[in-house]
């Protein structure tokens, strides 16, 4: 049976309606009664990168639940009577808890409304998206994922990085820099083998403790490494070295959150991929 999608009858600027009764909300045998929330996500930064998906849901939403890392050229593309709440984390600032944030979703979709939980890159990588799909479905409110470009392939992709390469990166790494509590530590002796890439989220106020453990647990000195600032928008910087290098390099260029770490071979060949430095390309986007 085909899946069936949530889609307005009709669409004006502020207002939705279906059988002249403006704000219903019409799939099927469902009602405007029922809300929904949408897990969605809003890719690395450059509005272009979003899906259809992503930007008929802006559009149409009633409630928007935005993270930090989501973009004002992103926010420029939703409905402009939507109610806005602003939700991010930021190392030692969160605007609300996740519990709040789970309990805020909860709310507005009892009330029926058409709620889009707005995050940067893919709300299933590094994201808490399953965390808050988790909390929706013990409640019995219906949820739908709408992946995203992750930060990690737009990033690497704007800095011309390619995350895998046949001669020197078999495999790809995700991980975070922070870990929740109580978590342990990372596996510094798999994240320092050769012939991979691993990216590394929120990790570049940690920049140097990282370095400093990929190369005691065996990762070679000279390892291309680089460091990726506010990646697909018209702020973004890079930061080239080695393993070894990076920290200080970083810290000199005053790179700060929200930024990628990336490590390994593929990073060297960015000399020659570098597409959006390239005069002819870069005026053309």
């Amino acid at each position: 049976m085909a899946r069936r999608r949530w889609e307005p009858t009709h669409r004006s600027r502020c207002t939705i309606a279906a059988d002249g009764v403006g704000g219903r909300w019409v799939a099927g045998p469902w009602r405007r009664a029922r809300g929904v929330v949408h897990l969605v996500g809003a890719g690395p930064g450059d509005p272009d990168l979003l899906t259809l998906r992503a930007a008929r849901l802006l559009r149409d939403a009633e409630v928007i639940v935005y993270d930090y890392l989501v973009s004002a050229a992103v926010l420029d593309l939703a409905n402009p009577c939507a109610e806005r709440i602003y939700a991010g984390k930021q190392q030692g600032c969160h605007a609300l808890s996740q519990e709040e944030i789970n309990r805020l979703l909860l709310a507005h979709a009892r009330r029926g409304k058409r709620v889009l939980r707005l995050k940067g890159g893919d709300p299933f990588v590094f994201g808490r998206g399953g965390e808050e799909a988790e909390h929706l479905a013990r409640h019995g409110i219906r949820f739908e994922v709408v992946p995203g470009v992750t930060s990690a392939s737009g990033a690497s992709a704007y800095a011309g990085i390619p995350l895998t390469h046949r001669d020197c990166a078999r495999a790809v790494v995700l991980v975070t820099g922070h870990l929740k509590d109580g978590a342990g530590e990372h596996d510094w002796p798999m994240l320092a083998r050769p012939h991979q890439t691993v990216v590394i989220y929120m990790g570049v106020t940690r920049l140097a403790e990282i370095c400093a453990q990929l190369l005691a647990h065996g990762l070679p000195a000279a390892t291309p490494a680089a460091v990726i600032e506010r990646a697909t928008t018209p702020a973004q910087r890079v930061v080239e070295a080695t393993v070894a290098t990076l920290p200080a390099l970083a810290e000199a260029a005053r790179v700060k959150p929200p930024a990628l770490i990336v490590v390994g071979e593929v990073v060297a060949l960015r000399s020659r991929l570098d597409w959006l430095a390239a005069p002819a390309l870069a005026a053309a986007a």
